[in-house]
């Protein structure tokens, strides 16, 4: 301890000393009810040291939420449909610039922050979108545990900044883990699952979070995973995290999920216990007030004062981290201004992500872009002029949304004539049957009707007001309202653009057919409808790429509540889909070739190098996402089809090509055992490379060839 340690000049506010000692400097002066009033998310003020109260609980998951004005960019699916690691930094970099300016307001305004004022952001979403009817996979990466990863690490290190000393933001890895649904269960439900399952699929993303992108916080989900409680798992905490994996930051649980423990999974007596229970296995935060009984549990023996200090000293040094102890000069951030909050600059990067996120899924006869000899034009459908298909859910707010209708109507050239009528609601039948839109629609060269989801119908549990099923889905096929509105005028043999919107898969059955092109354009953001509209003209050709896949029906899918990856995902579906993971059309055609490596035999311990070319054949200037698939021909046990293991977003002019070159390493040609163990084995080997997942169905939608070699791991 400092020599100088004393009331006047306490360690904790000693800048020349180590986090970790004025942690426990700070912990040593306070009262049990003290160090109790700073373990929940509303963590109260002392007054005495002169500490502030300050909330834990805030929301970044695509732009700073639930705090008034900010940019909003596109949900988390949107934005993992740009495969763009680098975009996706800039995007987090922007949500805690803003964050960091409406935290440095709040205290100006109240000296104290409030809940979604505060700079622990309890995002990413990192669970892996198992099955389509969840409704909160739109808060996700999509599907694939590497892809997940990748994007998701890139977006923490955004958030979190890369100051030697401090935090920008402290960014937070949900919800560990096995969760995805259903949303009314997840308070009861035990997800089971084998260890192969477990590693497997469920954890790669947070462990890369944890290890890649030293990811501050993790929060518990509300469910049980093999038979305990996530926020109180010694396998999942104290085993993998802590032990596997070394993270040193803090865990929170996920909010009332430690009341769970006594009122619904029963596994505790009473909140007594659930705090004890939480305490012992690593839970630091706890996001209700659960943790309040900590006296209660002292008092019965369950746990002592020191496992409540090694909790606090985690959740406090994160506060640490973000310099709320040290003076403003120190702090690097401290000079970010209200200024930043929905600039210009953010404007641009919203309007980027969204062009990047727009999938083209059918373009029949290339009758897109619009073409300039277009006489007239008729937008309509639900979703038009509607802000909720661009916000998702988790949203800040903006005086400047771009709906679609504005977007076309901004971009719409003079001399094209344009109509407009919604024509159809988004889930119920028209009270006015009789309706002009057909005919308008006739007397049109080309409708743009504006349908899909909206968070009306998917989100979080009690979130969307006309799902039957607390936010999920019964039934992933677009709305007969919609449906029946497309059939009055797709009769009239108008050509028909669908501009879907939603967070997940829409099973589109007849529609398909009826239509000439499809969009599907996630919930976009506040710049959502000017870059439908410039992608819809041509100002840019569409590059976004699934990052899940479409089924043709619930019929192709387990049942919700089974957990088993069997049958799931483009990695163990053998069924057809609609449309295949990583799948997404062009204006332009690539040209996939030469795919090379430097020995087709190599020994244990080995990489394989690559190299491959992709050149751009078509017209148009236009990017693509190089996709690379390894498949391993000969394990001997339950392995991926094929599984994601690199891509690169390459934008490339007419008529140029590109060379890149990429290495297969001894972990990607690992896999999991029954045990969970990460095991390597000799055999043979199949690399794909191509702009979609591996497939007959992707080259029937119009995907580029992909080039494929075999190369063999040889015993030592």
């Amino acid at each position: 301890m400092n020599g100088n340690n004393s009331p006047e000049n306490p360690a904790y506010l000693d800048i020349s000393l180590p986090f970790e000692e004025r942690v426990k400097d700070l912990i040593s002066r306070l009262t049990l009810d003290e160090k109790v009033g700073l373990m929940n998310h509303t963590a109260r003020g002392i007054p005495r040291l002169n500490i502030p109260a300050y909330n834990y609980w805030s929301e970044a998951l695509h732009g700073v939420a639930r705090n008034g004005r900010a940019s909003v960019f596109p949900q988390a699916i949107g934005l993992a449909a740009t495969w763009d690691k680098d975009l996706i930094l800039r995007v987090a970099d922007a949500i805690s610039d803003e964050g960091r300016a409406k935290y440095h307001e709040a205290l100006k305004r109240n000296g104290y922050t409030a809940q979604y004022q505060g700079l622990n952001f309890w995002s990413p979403n990192v669970n892996i979108f198992r099955d389509p009817r969840w409704g909160r996979g739109q808060e996700t990466w999509g599907e694939d545990p590497f892809l997940t990863g990748e994007m998701a690490s890139a977006f923490v290190k955004g958030l979190q900044g890369d100051n030697p000393r401090y935090l920008k933001s402290a960014a937070c890895a949900k919800h560990f883990a096995v969760h995805s649904g259903p949303e009314r269960e997840r308070h009861t439900f035990n997800a089971v699952v084998t260890k192969r399952e477990l590693y497997d699929t469920y954890l790669p993303a947070f462990k890369k979070l944890v290890q890649d992108a030293d990811v501050e916080a993790v929060m518990g989900a509300y469910n049980r995973t093999l038979g305990e409680v996530c926020c109180a798992s010694k396998l999942l905490i104290e085993d993998i995290l802590r032990g596997e994996w070394k993270f040193k930051g803090h865990y929170v649980s996920d909010c009332w999920a430690l009341s769970d423990f006594h009122l619904n999974h029963k596994v505790t007596k009473d909140a007594a216990e659930s705090a004890a229970l939480a305490i012992k296995r690593g839970c630091d935060l706890g996001c209700d007030h659960v943790f309040d009984e900590i006296p209660e549990a002292i008092q019965r023996g369950l746990i002592d004062e020191t496992d409540v200090d090694h909790a606090l000293e985690r959740s406090l040094l994160t506060r640490f981290k973000l310099g709320m102890f040290d003076p403003a000069g120190m702090v690097p951030f401290s000079s970010i201004s209200a200024e930043v909050v929905g600039c210009e600059k953010h404007r641009e990067l919203a309007y980027q992500a969204a062009l990047e996120s727009v999938v083209l899924l059918k373009n029949k006869d290339d009758i897109l872009p619009i073409k300039p000899s277009t006489k007239k034009i008729f937008v309509t459908g639900p979703n038009a002029t509607s802000l909720e298909v661009l916000l998702g859910n988790y949203y800040g707010f903006n005086n400047r949304m771009i709906t679609f209708l504005e977007g076309i109507t901004g971009r719409l050239p003079e001399g094209m004539g344009m109509e407009y009528t919604t024509g159809a609601m988004l889930k119920h039948p028209r009270e006015i049957k009789e309706t002009w839109a057909p005919g308008m629609a006739q007397s049109s060269d080309l409708a743009i009707v504006c349908g899909g989801f909206s968070s009306f119908l998917e989100g979080e549990e009690g979130e969307s007001l006309l799902s039957p099923q607390n936010g999920d889905r019964d039934s992933i096929s677009l709305p007969a309202s919609q449906v029946d509105y497309i059939r009055e005028l797709a009769i009239t043999g108008t050509k028909i653009v669908l501009v879907l919107t939603g967070g997940s898969p829409i099973a589109l059955g007849e529609v398909e057919d009826m239509v000439d092109a499809i969009l599907f354009v996630w919930y976009p953001g506040m710049e959502g409808g000017r870059a439908v509209a410039d992608v819809l003209f041509g100002d840019v050709s569409p590059s976004g790429k699934l990052p899940l896949t479409f089924p043709k029906s619930l019929d192709q899918l387990p049942a919700f509540d089974d957990y088993s990856m069997n049958s799931r995902t483009y990695r163990y579906m053998v069924e057809e889909p609609l449309y295949p993971f990583g799948f997404g059309l062009s204006y332009s055609k690539f040209e996939y070739s030469d795919l090379k490596m430097n020995a087709r035999q190599i020994r244990m311990g080995e990489e394989a190098e690559f190299q491959v070319t992709l050149r751009n054949i078509g017209e148009k200037p236009a990017s693509e996402v190089i996709q690379i698939y390894l498949s391993d021909i000969e394990a001997s046990t339950i392995v991926p089809l094929h599984h994601l293991v690199g891509f690169q977003r390459v934008s490339l002019a007419a008529g140029e090509s590109r060379t890149i070159t990429f290495s297969i390493t001894p972990e990607m040609m690992s896999f999991f055992n029954d045990d969970g163990k990460l095991t390597l084995e000799p055999g043979e080997f199949r690399i794909e490379v191509g702009g979609c997942s591996p497939g007959m169905r992707g080259l029937e939608l119009g995907a580029p060839t992909p080039v494929k070699e075999t190369f063999w791991l040889m015993a030592d």
